[in-house]
């Protein structure tokens, strides 16, 4: 079959945006700049740029023919980028073990087991 008749999934574009999930019992050790960090982007991301979106896109369905509207397929696709994002900023922040790093604590690396 060709290509071109294939359906294009969300799956195909998330290579960017897709991590490794963590094992069974595993453990999110984070630093609390990454943690501050995380929060940061997923606030930014509800905050600002989902609603810019979602007016955006709440604009363009109004005007008609959603078929060949660019601005109502590409603010769809933003959506649901943005949506897998928060997902996935916010599962990551619920499972986090915020630890400070061992060179700030003063404890050299290798002696910890000493």
């Amino acid at each position: 079959m060709n290509k071109a008749f294939t359906k294009e999934t969300d799956a195909d574009t998330d290579d960017d945006l897709v991590s490794q999930p963590l094992p069974v019992g595993g453990k999110n050790y984070i630093t609390p700049q990454g943690y501050a960090r995380l929060r940061s982007e997923l606030l930014e991301l509800i905050d600002t740029k989902r609603p810019k979106i979602v007016e955006i896109v709440h604009w363009a369905a109004s005007n008609g023919d959603r078929s060949e509207n660019g601005d109502y397929l590409y603010g769809k696709k933003r959506l649901r980028e943005i949506d897998r994002r928060i997902r996935f900023l916010t599962k990551r922040l619920e499972i986090a073990e915020i630890v400070e790093p061992a060179y700030a604590s003063g404890e050299p690396i290798l002696n910890r087991g000493q």
